[in-house]
């Protein structure tokens, strides 16, 4: 008889299978930049919720019919959304809006900083403009409506980052007692 596997188990199979793989234009392997996106969050004293989204923000690009693949030869494969949508099962919106929404705060910095997306890495400014480019201003005012529009912003802040091949990144079991504590429940976000 077989058991079936828990949340944490198949969000680590991510990790280890297709996160073991090359991001997308990156120095860093998909994990490697997740990991260090996690560690940056973790750093920064964020919360609990925080460092999850960090941690999980790409796992979208393992999902759905679309790959990363499909988003750099030009088609968004809308991975901040499939992935939000698909850990929305275990987790609340502390996690989850963040990670919907840390494509749309790329989009936004490009609007309200000038300088921002030039310190954006040729891969990452290659998908702006398939993502739909900075955004213009009503969409700026939608996006600041948001719940978790600040906690998206840092979350992105975090993702332009954790691309280094040389820094120290940590495991994804460094984050498991994280993970543990919010799907027993421990976050303070009411689940959706």
């Amino acid at each position: 008889m077989s058991r079936r596997r828990g949340p944490a188990e198949q969000i680590r199979d991510l990790f280890a299978g297709p996160g073991s793989e090359d991001y997308l234009g990156e120095d860093v392997t998909q994990s490697q930049h997740m990991c260090q996106a996690g560690a940056l969050a973790e750093s920064a004293g964020a919360a609990d919720e925080l460092i999850a989204a960090a941690l999980l923000h790409d796992v979208g690009h393992f999902l759905g019919e679309l790959s990363g693949h499909d988003l750099m030869s030009g088609t968004d494969n809308r991975h901040s959304h499939t992935g939000a949508a698909w850990l929305s099962q275990w987790f609340g919106a502390g996690v989850t809006d963040p990670i919907r929404l840390h494509v749309a705060a790329k989009r936004y910095l490009c609007a309200i900083e000038p300088a921002y997306a030039a310190q954006l890495s040729p891969a990452s400014a290659h998908t702006l403009e398939v993502q739909g480019g900075p955004m213009d201003q009503e969409q700026v005012r939608a996006f600041e409506a948001e719940p978790y529009f600040a906690e998206a912003v840092s979350l992105r802040r975090w993702d332009d980052a954790a691309k280094d091949p040389g820094a120290a990144t940590p495991t994804f079991e460094h984050f498991r007692p994280v993970l543990s504590r919010l799907l027993a429940g421990g976050s303070v976000e009411a689940r959706h």
